[in-house]
C-alpha cells in the first residue's frame, strides 16, 4: 500500500530543542547547557507521568513546570521576565537546516505534524517558522488529553487526516516516539542523528560527561522495547528519496 501521508513529530525532529541553549546561557551565564538538558529531560518525564497518573495538563504547563523544576534544582533564582523570555523561545525554535527543503520536496503527499505541544504553542511555532504553508494539518495531542506514546495520541492521525495507519509514514528522531508509533501500527522512519559509534566515542573522550553528551546517551539512542522502525535515516534530507521507493 502506498504512503498517502507523512506525519512528523515536531520537537527534536523538525525543530531543534537544543536551540534554546543560547537563551538559557544568556539568562544564566555558565548554566545554559545544564539548564537546556535537564529542562528537556523533565519536560518529557512530566508528560509521561501526567499521562500515567491521568492528570493531563497541556504542554505549555508541562514546559513551564519543568523549567521551574530545573532552575530550582540548580539553585538559580530568577525574575519573571527572564523566565518568560526562555519560555518564549519554544515559540521560535530553530528548524533543522534540512527541514524546509525536505518538506518542500514532498508536497505531492499530505504533510502534517503530530506533537505533544499545545495548539497555541504549535500554531505559533509553525507560523513563525513558515511551515504553515506546507502542512495540511498541525495535530496536537491536546484533542485527546494524553501525551505520546499513548496509542490514543497516534489515533488522532487517522481521525484528522482520514488515512489508515498503513498509509502513514510517521517520522521522528525521538526513539521513544518511534517505538510508540510502531506499536500503534504506523510505518515509521526514525532519524538517527547520533550513531552508536559516535555516542560511544563521545562517552570515552572524557571522564566527565558534558550535559549534552549525557542527554544524547539517554534520549537519542534506540530504546530496547522489542520494536524497530521500518526505516533508519540520518537526516530529513533522506526522506524524499525514501518515499520515491514507495
Amino acid at each position: 500500500m502506498s504512503i498517502k501521508a507523512i506525519v512528523f513529530d515536531a520537537y527534536g525532529t523538525l525543530y531543534d530543542t537544543q536551540s534554546v541553549a543560547d537563551v538559557t546561557e544568556e539568562a544564566f551565564p555558565g548554566y545554559g547547557e545544564i539548564i537546556t538538558q535537564v529542562w528537556r529531560i523533565k519536560q518529557l518525564e512530566y508528560s509521561w507521568l501526567r499521562s500515567l497518573m491521568q492528570r493531563y495538563a497541556d504542554f505549555s504547563i508541562v514546559t513551564r513546570d519543568s523549567l521551574a523544576y530545573t532552575l530550582r534544582t540548580l539553585g538559580l533564582t530568577y525574575e519573571g521576565a527572564a523566565f518568560d523570555a526562555i519560555i518564549d523561545k519554544y515559540l521560535h525554535l530553530d528548524l533543522y537546516d534540512d527541514a524546509l527543503a525536505a518538506l518542500t520536496a514532498m508536497q505531492d503527499r499530505s504533510l502534517a505534524i503530530l506533537s505533544n505541544g499545545s495548539p497555541e504553542m504549535l500554531n505559533a511555532l509553525v507560523k513563525n517558522s513558515g511551515l504553515d504553508r506546507l502542512l495540511a494539518a498541525t495535530i496536537s495531542v491536546d484533542a485527546n488529553k494524553v501525551f505520546k506514546p499513548a496509542p490514543s495520541a497516534y489515533a488522532l492521525i487517522e481521525s484528522t487526516l482520514h488515512v489508515r495507519p498503513a498509509e502513514v509514514l510517521f517520522v521522528s528522531s525521538n526513539p521513544w516516539d518511534a517505538c510508540g508509533a510502531k506499536a500503534f501500527g504506523l510505518n515509521v522512519a526514525w532519524i538517527e542523528r547520533v550513531t552508536p559509534e559516535a555516542m560511544a566515542l563521545a562517552c570515552v573522550e572524557s571522564t566527565v560527561l558534558a550535559p549534552l553528551t549525557f542527554f544524547k546517551a539517554i534520549r537519542t539512542q534506540m530504546d530496547a522495547l522489542g520494536l524497530a522502525p521500518d526505516h533508519r535515516i540520518r537526516s530529513l534530507s533522506e526522506l524524499p528519496g525514501l518515499l520515491a521507493q514507495t
